[in-house]
C-alpha cells in the first residue's frame, strides 16, 4: 500500500504540526537493539473512540515480527496481529477502556515499545466539550422504510445502538435508485450496471450502514454484494469495490435541535459510480445541530470507525450547500486534514460573520417599518445602505431574506428543530429552559456570560457606520445618513430591540476568532477548492460569500490560487459531474505528488486545466475563463445597468453582466474580508467624509458614536490567526491537543 505524505496525512485526519504522523516515532539507541514502533491508523492515539484502536507495528530491522508479543495493560492481544497481504504488521484492538490505555510491544532480549492510548465513549464527547441537552433519542422506528430504518432501542442516555443496519439500494435502467430487497431481488436484467475507476464492471448495488456515532444518526454507502455483503471489508482486504476514496455530504440550514434527525442521503450517483464510500451524519447536517466543532469531531470519529472496518481512507472530498458551505469552510479553519477538497454552493463563509448581517438586516428592516425616523428611503437608497442589489436580500418579501433569519440565530423563544417547539423551552416565566440561540447552542465553546448561564454573545455593532459608502457616494443624504445610525439600534442578549447599540461578552469576539469559528485564510488556503457559484443577487445566499473567502485567502497567503470559482446563471447539465471530476483529478494529482513541496504548494501546482475561475455562458453553451468578463478578481466590479428612475430605480444586470455586491459590514466601511465581530474603534472626524454636515448633525453623530467608530485600519478586538485543533474538554474557548502521542522504547 502507497504511503506519500499526503496519504499518511489525509488517512489519519492529521493536520499540519498537530497531526502528522499520529503515533509514530520511537526507538531506541540500547544495547538491546532498536525497539518497535506502533501507530494508530485513522485518528491519533489520543483521540481513539469506541473501544477499538486499529494499530500498526513496524518491526525493528532483522526482527522477525511473529516473535513479537503485544498486551494492552498486561492483556495478551498479540492474536489480533498478522502480517497482512500488503506486508504490513497490523491489528485491530478491541476492548479498550475510556481514558488511558498503554499497548506495549516486546521481544526477547530487545527493548519493548510502548503507546499510550486514549479512548472515548461512542456517543463522545471527544473535543467539542459538555454536550448539550436534553437530547431525544429516535432509533426505535415503528413504521421504518428505505430511508428511516428501525435501528432498536437506545442502550443509553447518547442513543447507541447495539449493532449498525444495513439496507441495500440498486440503480435501475432508468437511472433512479430504488429499494433492493436481498430476500426477493429484482431479477439482474433490470440492474444497471457500473464499471468502477479500477475498470471493474458489477451490478450497480449500494449498501447503506446506518449507526449511531456521537449521539447522531449516520449512513455510509459503497459499492456492494448482497449476497456477500462482508466479503473482503477488514481494514487490510479493502472491497475491490471501495477506491478507497470518501465523499462526505454536509447539510444546509442552521438550527439548534435535542432531537435525532437524519442524515442527508448518501445515495450520490456521481460518487458511487466511481467507487467513493458516500458518508453523512445527522451531526454534520446544520438543519439539525448548528455547531461547527461537533459537526468536526463527527467527521472525525467517523473516519476513525471507516479506517477500522473498512480501511484506510486516501483521501475526504467533500460537498454541502449554505450551511453545508459553513461546516466545511469552519472544518477546513479549525481542524485541517478532515477534508482535502471541497465542493461548497451558496458558499456561506461561516456561521458567524453572516450571522451579524442577519442582526443587521433585522435591525435595518425594523427602522424602515418603524417609519424611518419620518424620512423616506427608496429601494435603491436601502440596497445602497446594506450592499446589496435591492433592499429585498435583507428585508423582504423575498422567501429567503436575512431579517426573517434574525429571531432564529437572537431569540431564546424561536428556532425550529425541536428547540423552539420545545415544551421547556426558555420564557420570561421559564427561565430555566432550553434557550434557542446560536451563542447557546455553542456554550461548550463561549461559556457562560454570568449566573444566568446564557451564552456570552461575539455579536456587537458599537462604532458600526450603518450606509457609510452610501453617504460617502452621494446615495443617500447626511440627514438619511444620521438618522439611520441614531436610530438602528441593538438586539440584547434575548434577541429584543433596543435604542443602544449591541456589545459583545467580555472574552467572546477573542474566542470567535482565536477559535477557529471566523473562518480564516490559513486553513483556507491548504485545502482545494471549487466553489459553484450561483449568480444570486436577489437573496441572502447572494455570490459575494465567495469573494469574502477569497479575500481571507489572498490576506494570508497573497493569492488565492487554491480557490476556484465556477459560477452560473442557469448551471449546466453536466455541472455536478464536472466539478466532482475535476476535484478527484485535483485530489489524485496531490495524492502522487512526492516532491517536497510544502501541501499547498502542491495543491496549487496540480491543479487540473479546467480548475480555473470560470462562468458559463447559457445562451453559448460554453464555460468563459475571461476573468474581467466572468468578474472573479479578489475586489469584483459592482457595476450594472439600472433601470427605473427615482422611487422605482434598480439594479438590473443584463445578460452579460456579472456584477458582484457587498454586505453590510463592508457598506460600512469593512474590508473584502468582512470578518471582524467587534471593531477596534477611532476618534470621530469629519476628514472621513466626502459630504458636508450641519454643526447639528455633527453633534448628533457625536451622540451616536461617543466612543468613537469603527477603524478598519487595524484587526478587530481579539482578531488572530486562531490555533487549529482545539479541544473543548477543560472548558470554553479551548486549548490546543499538543503534540501527538508517539510509541517510546522502555
Amino acid at each position: 500500500m502507497k504511503h506519500t505524505t499526503f496519504l499518511r496525512w489525509a488517512l489519519t485526519g492529521c493536520a499540519a504540526a498537530v497531526l502528522v504522523g499520529c503515533g509514530g516515532g520511537g526507538g531506541s539507541d540500547s544495547d538491546a537493539g532498536p525497539a518497535a514502533t506502533i501507530r494508530v491508523l485513522g485518528t491519533r492515539a489520543d483521540l481513539v473512540t469506541s473501544g477499538d484502536a486499529l494499530v500498526e507495528i513496524v518491526a525493528p530491522a532483522g526482527v522477525d515480527v511473529t516473535t513479537l508479543k503485544v498486551d494492552v495493560d498486561g492483556t495478551d492481544v498479540t492474536s489480533a496481529f498478522a502480517k497482512r497481504a500488503d506486508g504490513r504488521t497490523v491489528g485491530l484492538v478491541s476492548g479498550l477502556k475510556n481514558g488511558k490505555n498503554v499497548l506495549r510491544v516486546a521481544q526477547s532480549g530487545r527493548s519493548g515499545a510502548t503507546l499510550e492510548i486514549t479512548n472515548h465513549p461512542r456517543g463522545g464527547p471527544v473535543i467539542s466539550g459538555a454536550q448539550v441537552g436534553p437530547w431525544v433519542c429516535t432509533t426505535k422506528v415503528t413504521t421504518p422504510n428505505a430511508t428511516n430504518p428501525d435501528l432498536g432501542d437506545p442502550l443509553d442516555a447518547q442513543c447507541n445502538i447495539a449493532a449498525p443496519v444495513y439496507r441495500y439500494q440498486y440503480r435501475t435502467l432508468n437511472n433512479t435508485f430504488a429499494v433492493y430487497d436481498p430476500a426477493s431481488p429484482p431479477a439482474a436484467n433490470q440492474i444497471a450496471t457500473v464499471t468502477t475507476e479500477s475498470g471493474r464492471t458489477i451490478p450497480y448495488i449500494v449498501r447503506i450502514e446506518r449507526g449511531v456515532i456521537n449521539r447522531g444518526k449516520y449512513d455510509l454507502a459503497t459499492l456492494a454484494d448482497p449476497t456477500n455483503p462482508t466479503a473482503s471489508w477488514t481494514p487490510w482486504a479493502v472491497s475491490p469495490a471501495w477506491n478507497r476514496k470518501l465523499y462526505w455530504k454536509f447539510g444546509s440550514g442552521c438550527e439548534f435541535g435535542r432531537t435525532q434527525a437524519s442524515p442527508q442521503s448518501v445515495l450520490d450517483h456521481v460518487a458511487l459510480s466511481r467507487g467513493y464510500m458516500v458518508a453523512s451524519s445527522e451531526m454534520t447536517n446544520y438543519g439539525s445541530h448548528c455547531n461547527d466543532v461537533t459537526s468536526a469531531e463527527t467527521v472525525m470519529m467517523i473516519k476513525e470507525h471507516i479506517t477500522e472496518r473498512y480501511g484506510e481512507i486516501r483521501f475526504t472530498m467533500s460537498e454541502g450547500n449554505s450551511g453545508g458551505a459553513h461546516q466545511q469552510h469552519l472544518l477546513a479553519t479549525a481542524y485541517p486534514g478532515l477534508l482535502q477538497g471541497m465542493l461548497p454552493w451558496n458558499g456561506w463563509q461561516d456561521t458567524w460573520t453572516t450571522g451579524r448581517e442577519f442582526a443587521d438586516c433585522g435591525l435595518l428592516k425594523r427602522f424602515y417599518d418603524g417609519g424611518a425616523g419620518g424620512l423616506t428611503y427608496t429601494q435603491m437608497q436601502r440596497a445602497n445602505i446594506a450592499g446589496h442589489r435591492w433592499n429585498q436580500v435583507c428585508e423582504g418579501p423575498a422567501q429567503i431574506n436575512m431579517a426573517s433569519r434574525t429571531p432564529f440565530y437572537m431569540d431564546p423563544q424561536v428556532g425550529g428543530a425541536d428547540c423552539g417547539t420545545h415544551p421547556n423551552r426558555w420564557s420570561l416565566s421559564n427561565l430555566g429552559g432550553i434557550r434557542c440561540t446560536l451563542q447557546d447552542f455553542n456554550i461548550a465553546i463561549f461559556g457562560a456570560r454570568d449566573a444566568t448561564g446564557y451564552a456570552k454573545t461575539p455579536h456587537d455593532n458599537v462604532g458600526i457606520q450603518y450606509g457609510l459608502v452610501a453617504v460617502n457616494t452621494g446615495q443617500i443624504t447626511p440627514e438619511q445618513f444620521v438618522r439611520l445610525n441614531e436610530q438602528i439600534g441593538g438586539y440584547d442578549i434575548n434577541g429584543q430591540w433596543q435604542s443602544r447599540r449591541m456589545v459583545a461578552d467580555p472574552g467572546a469576539p477573542e474566542i470567535a476568532h482565536g477559535s477557529g469559528r471566523v473562518a480564516h485564510g490559513k486553513g483556507l488556503g491548504e485545502v482545494a477548492i471549487i466553489a459553484g457559484v450561483n449568480y444570486n443577487i436577489t437573496e441572502e445566499h447572494y455570490d459575494f460569500r465567495n469573494y469574502v473567502i477569497r479575500n481571507r485567502i489572498l490576506e494570508q497567503w497573497g493569492d488565492h490560487a487554491n480557490q476556484v470559482l465556477w459560477r452560473y446563471k442557469t448551471a449546466p447539465a453536466d455541472l455536478d459531474e464536472r466539478r466532482f471530476a475535476t476535484m478527484d483529478l485535483w485530489l489524485t494529482r496531490v495524492e502522487a505528488d512526492t516532491t517536497n513541496r510544502t501541501l499547498r504548494e502542491k495543491i496549487v501546482a496540480n491543479k487540473p486545466g479546467a480548475a480555473v475561475d470560470s462562468c458559463y455562458r447559457a445562451d453559448r453553451g460554453v464555460w468563459s475563463t475571461d476573468a474581467a468578463y466572468c468578474n472573479t478578481s479578489a475586489n469584483p466590479s459592482m457595476a450594472s445597468t439600472i433601470t427605473g428612475a427615482g422611487a422605482d430605480a434598480l439594479y438590473n444586470p443584463g445578460l452579460d453582466e456579472w456584477p458582484v455586491f457587498r454586505d453590510t459590514r463592508v457598506a460600512a466601511g469593512e474590508d473584502l474580508t468582512s470578518d471582524i465581530m467587534k471593531c477596534q474603534l477611532k476618534p470621530l472626524t469629519i476628514a472621513d467624509y466626502f459630504v458636508s454636515f450641519t454643526q447639528a448633525q455633527w453633534s448628533r453623530l457625536q451622540a451616536v458614536f461617543p466612543n468613537g467608530v469603527c477603524d478598519y485600519s487595524k484587526p478587530g478586538v481579539g482578531q488572530v490567526v486562531p490555533q487549529q485543533w482545539l479541544t473543548f474538554t477543560a472548558g470554553p474557548g479551548g486549548k490546543p491537543l499538543g503534540t501527538a502521542p508517539t510509541s517510546r522504547a522502555q
